[in-house]
């Protein structure tokens, strides 16, 4: 694949180690010369040293035969104009860095995939990590709901319980839906007659506000903080 990638900070770095090592023709762009040079001296890929706004600059990177664009400069204006510009190229795969929230929209009027500041996110695991310790991964969805996995402890409510019958007694909330059950090599989509069994790693789609009630029946007991 021919990737051209905007920006070789600490996000970009770590990119263009994983694309150039995955045997993908890699083009850089880099603004900071002194950044530019360790890359070029790092790396089997071609370094421009220059302005990736400019159409010239993505031109002599070869805009027009790259297959994706990623940009990972810290500044939102610059990623904006690059998604543009590679647009106007009709390059399929565009993906970009979004650090400010409010400008979230923009890029999604673009039409191009975006992945929300790092720091950020990373923030956000570790407060998570403390606030429901019990909870092994998750992935927000949106300021309401979440992704969230865990495994029930031994006696909890949730056990040897049929789905359905956990929901008309009351143990999972209107908000929560179990979505996958992974059972040793098994990967389970229940249905309404399925159990969650000892063991289980359980995937449960919930709202802010079930959370809490969605670890105490997997007996993980309450948040803290």
């Amino acid at each position: 694949m021919y990737i051209i990638i905007v920006g070789a900070g600490n996000i970009g770095s770590n990119l263009i180690d994983m694309a150039s090592g995955d045997g993908n023709d890699v083009v850089v762009i880099e603004k900071d010369k002194t950044r530019a040079n360790e890359i070029a001296s790092s790396y089997d890929c071609m370094v421009l040293n220059a302005d990736a706004t400019s159409e010239g600059t993505l031109s002599d990177a070869g805009i027009s035969q790259a297959e994706a664009v990623i940009s990972t400069t810290n500044l939102d204006t610059v990623n904006v104009m690059v998604m543009l510009l590679a647009r106007e190229h009709d390059v399929p795969n565009l993906v970009t860095v979004v650090h400010d929230p409010l400008h979230i929209p923009i890029f999604e009027k673009i039409g191009v995939h975006i992945v929300e500041n790092p720091q950020r996110l990373i923030a956000d695991h570790l407060y998570h990590s403390v606030r429901y310790p019990a909870i092994q991964n998750f992935m927000r969805l949106d300021d309401n709901a979440e992704l969230i996995e865990l495994q029930p402890e031994a006696g909890a409510s949730i056990l040897n319980v049929p789905l359905q019958e956990a929901r008309a007694r009351g143990l999972l909330p209107a908000s929560a839906l179990v979505a996958v059950i992974k059972r040793g090599d098994r990967v389970i989509t229940p249905s309404g007659e399925t159990e969650i069994r000892r063991g289980d790693r359980v995937t449960v789609l919930a709202g802010d506000s079930s959370i809490k009630h969605v670890l105490k029946v997997f007996g993980n007991g309450q948040r803290r903080g």
